[in-house]
Formats: structure tokens, sequence, C-alpha cells
């Protein structure tokens, strides 16, 4: 038990450093992720500004645009044809789409790509995020609404921010509080500004339109912040702990719980049968435990079984064993002929009547052991009872037999049986009937519509209630002194209650409202499970 707790802390432990070294491989393409959606977003108005103006004037001019541009923002621009094949088609088709799009690694130099036209794309080659990009940037969308008649600035800025920035652009008639008396003073003079919040978290540009004096304020353009791997691990690890917490306690009630059930288990080895474990609910282990205690009531009831059997062989052998002792003893002493014959046919007489004991005792111990030999086939019930009926009326008893007929459609007469065994145990309840009747017996089938019935019916004594229990025990007769005035080794109501056991249904006996005596039953289901 030990090891196999061993093998399950140590698959915990597994399990625990395989999601830390999970989340840390989440981590990092989540800030990758971050770091990509960052960049597009801070680069996608600079870059969407840069196309519209080269869209806007011959392509002779380009090359000074790009080289004013490249002293401005402090990085390295180039026009691409649009059909380059180092693009790609899909991201031809974004470009053309209007976006804008970033290609690089998680630190140092990456590209940005911007459509110009249908023919040309604007390449940019940026090594960092800067406040000279940013103070660019906002002198280029100067120059821009520069190019804007006044009165349509504020209407294309309306129209168009949310299209061509990734933050927000607006326009202030006045000096914000935050600015310096210096400060204004740059701005007057043409420059462009890049200023943090008290945190740190966010920048806003500031450059001043020359015509109306007006202030034109990018951002807040939020910082990327990537999650830090320090704090993270050690929120990691605190949940990790937890988690751990957690299931060794629940590792530990299961493991009592299991160790519970290893002592029932060692007590059943030592020959402890009445060791049963108290283990309730419905998890695997509640289920363990049930299935144990009913392994070890059936261990129980088969070792009982074994010992009543015994008992019971030793007592039924004993008498036809002495009377064959004694037979012979009187063949020696036989004084002719005949009188030797006599003796000899009452010894083979007690000879077969130990064979049908045997018979007996076997066919109820192949029944009583593990799952028996049965083979179910769909038969029609109520030719076995008439020909059970037919076999008893050819030996010309006393007792009539009578066959009453099943009414019902033949299909439905048609019944998942083991041939061979029901067989016996209508044999065995008609050969009871007939030695207790005083002069007929009925026997019956009928079908119902998820089960079936036979009745054998009797007109004899009948059995008191509270002995009818008893009868299906083995080797278990009504008269105490055990006599064979009525025949029978009191095996083949045992024998007849284990094959309705296999059949999946019962035997039972109660009082016959026809004929007064005893009336036994057999009820089961006319469809077997798995057929």
């Amino acid at each position: 038990m030990s090891s196999i707790f061993l093998r399950i802390y140590g698959g915990l432990l597994f399990t625990l450093v395989l999601v830390a070294v999970l989340c840390g491989l989440a981590l990092t393409i989540i800030n990758g992720v971050r770091l990509q959606d960052f960049r597009e977003s801070t680069a996608r108005g600079t870059f969407r500004v840069m196309s519209l103006e080269l869209a806007s004037v011959p392509e002779k001019s380009w090359p000074g645009k790009l080289e004013l541009w490249e002293n401005r923002l402090g990085i390295r621009l180039s026009v691409v044809p649009a059909a380059d094949e180092n693009l790609g088609s899909q991201t031809a088709r974004q470009l053309q789409a209007g976006r804008v799009l970033v290609r690089g690694g998680d630190s140092g130099q990456f590209e940005v790509f911007s459509s110009i036209n249908e023919a040309s794309i604007l390449r940019g080659t940026i090594d960092d995020i800067n406040e000279q990009l940013a103070t660019g940037t906002a002198t280029i969308v100067r120059d821009w609404l520069s190019s804007i008649p006044p009165a349509r600035r504020i209407l294309v800025l309306a129209d168009r921010t949310n299209d061509l920035f990734g933050y927000p652009v607006k326009v202030l008639d006045h000096y914000p509080g935050v600015f310096s008396q210096r400060q204004r003073g740059l701005l007057e003079q043409g420059m462009s500004l890049a200023l943090f919040n008290q945190a740190g978290h966010a920048m806003n540009i500031y450059t001043r339109l020359p015509d109306t004096g007006k202030i034109v304020v990018l951002g807040p353009v939020a910082m990327l912040n990537p999650y830090p791997f320090k704090l993270l691990g050690t929120i990691g690890l605190f949940i990790l702990a937890s988690i751990s917490i957690a299931i060794y306690v629940l590792v530990r009630g299961l493991e009592r719980r299991l160790s519970k059930l290893e002592r029932a288990a060692r007590r059943l080895a030592r020959g402890d049968l009445d060791a049963r474990v108290k283990i309730h609910g419905g998890d695997s282990v509640g289920q363990l435990a049930a299935a144990f205690n009913n392994m070890a009531s059936y261990i129980q009831r088969l070792l009982s079984i074994q010992k009543e059997m015994i008992r019971g062989v030793s007592h039924e052998l004993r008498t036809p064993v002495a009377r064959i002792r004694f037979g012979l003893e009187m063949v020696e002493d036989a004084q002719s002929a005949d009188e030797r014959s006599g003796y000899i046919k009452g010894i083979d007489g007690d000879i077969e009547e130990l064979d049908k004991l045997v018979d007996e005792i076997l066919t109820y111990a192949k029944l009583e052991e593990g799952v028996p030999d049965i083979r179910f086939q769909r038969l029609d019930v109520d030719s076995i009872v008439a020909r059970v009926t037919e076999e008893h009326q050819r030996q010309k008893s006393s007792v009539v037999v009578e066959h009453v007929p099943c009414r019902t459609l033949e299909a439905r007469r048609r019944i998942d049986v083991e041939e061979r065994y029901i067989h016996r145990a209508i044999q065995n309840l008609v050969s009871n009937a007939c030695r207790y009747a005083d002069s007929t017996v009925q026997v019956r089938f009928s079908a119902g519509h998820d089960t079936c019935r036979v009745d054998v019916e009797d007109d004899g004594p009948g059995i008191p209630e509270e002995q009818r229990e008893r009868v299906f025990t083995a080797f278990a007769r009504l008269d105490d002194s055990r006599t064979r005035s009525s025949g029978g080794y009191g095996l083949g109501l045992s024998i007849v209650r284990r094959i309705m056991h296999w059949h999946n249904g019962k035997a039972m006996v109660g009082v016959s409202d026809k004929l007064g005596g005893a009336r036994f039953s057999l009820v089961w289901p006319r469809r077997q499970r798995g057929r």
C-alpha cells in the first residue's frame, strides 16, 4: 500500500513541476503576444499617416519625404513592391485591407509594414520604441493636420481617428495645466513633447499647430508592462502550494480509507470471514469497499455451503452405503440362488440411488461455483413444460400430471433460457409435487410483457408458511427424522433456486388456489441482459 502512495505522490510532484513549466511557457507566449499587439497599435498611426502622405504625392517626391521622416523618427524607411515574395500572399492581403503589420522577435529590431497603394508598401525598420519615435510621430501628425483646412480638421479626426490610430488623438484650444513655462516655449518653437503620467504607465505626446496655435494631443499611449516572472512565479508557487496542500488532504483521506480496506482484506486472508469494511460513498473507493464486502459475503456463503454439503453428503451417503454393506453380508449368508438374486437386486437399487445422489450433488455444486456454463437460447418454454409432463406421465405414477396449455402467441412463448437447466428446474418441481400430491399435479406456463412464469401446483397437504423458505435449503426436508418415506435428498429445490439465480429470476412457494396444496412458481425475465 505504501508503494502505491509513493507512486501517487511522485505523480503529483511530476504534475506540479509540469504545471509550473507550462505556466512559464504560457507566460512567455502571453508576453510575446502582448508585445506584438503593443508594437502594432503604437506604430499603426505613424505608418498610416505616412502612407496617406505618400499616396497623395507623386512617387518622385517619395525619397525626400522618406529621408525627412527618417531623421525625425530615428528609423530606417523604404518602399517595397506589393508583389514582394518575402511578404507572402496572406500578409499582402492583410496590408491591402488597411492593416499595419509588425514582424520581429521579442526584443531588438523589428519591421513595420503599411500599404501605400496596390503596387507599393511602406516598410520601416525600428530598433526600439523610444521618445524620438514618439515626438517624431507627433510632428508627422502635426504636418498632416496642417495640410488639412482648419474647418475640416475636427471632422477628419472624428471620422478617422479609430481607423488610423491605436490611441486617442484630440485637438485642444489651450495649453494643459501640466506644462511649465519652458515646455510651452518649446512647443511654440515647433518642437513636440512626450510626457509620462505620474504612475509612468502611459505617455501623452503634445505638438502645436502653427497656423491656429491649438495643441494636438496623442494619447494616452499605454506603455507595455510585461508580466514579471518573479511576481507571477510567486503567485504561481502560492497557487501550486495551495493545490498541493488540497491534494495532500484529499490523498491523505483516500489513504486512510484504503488502509481500512487493506486491514479488512488482511483479516479475511487470516480466516476471519466476518471481516467487512465500513466505507460509504459513491466514489471509486466506496464502490471498491462495496465490491469487497460483496466478495467477502460470497466467500462466506460458499464456505458455509461447503460445510453444509460436507455434513449433508456424509449423512446422505451413510444410509445407502450401510444398506449395501448389509446386502453384501446377506449375500454371503444366502441359502439359495433366488435369495441371493434378491439381495443383489437390492444392492443394485442402492447403487442406483447412490448414483442419483452423486448426480444431484455435482449439479448443485456446479450451480454454486462461480458462473456455470450457461448459454441462453430463445426457445418455446411451453413446449419444454409439455415435454416434462409427458415424461412423468410415462412413468405410470398414481398421480396425474396435467399440462395446462399456454394461450399466448408463439412469439411471446419464446424466452431466453438455458434449455438443459430450465428443463431440470421444471422437472424437479414436478417430481417434488408428485411426491406429496394426493392425485393431481398441474403445470402451466404464462408470459407477460417483460417476465414469464411457470407454476407447478398439487393437491397435497401444502407447506406451512414458516417452512416455505427452508424448503430451498440444501439437504433440508420438512420431516425432522429425515426419513425417505417421501424420497428425495433435499437438493432438488436448492438446485431449482440456483437455476433461477443464474436466469436472473426467483423461485417462490405459496398456496394453490385451484388444488389447495402447494404452488411452486418460477419467475424470470423474457430477455436476458447482453442478448
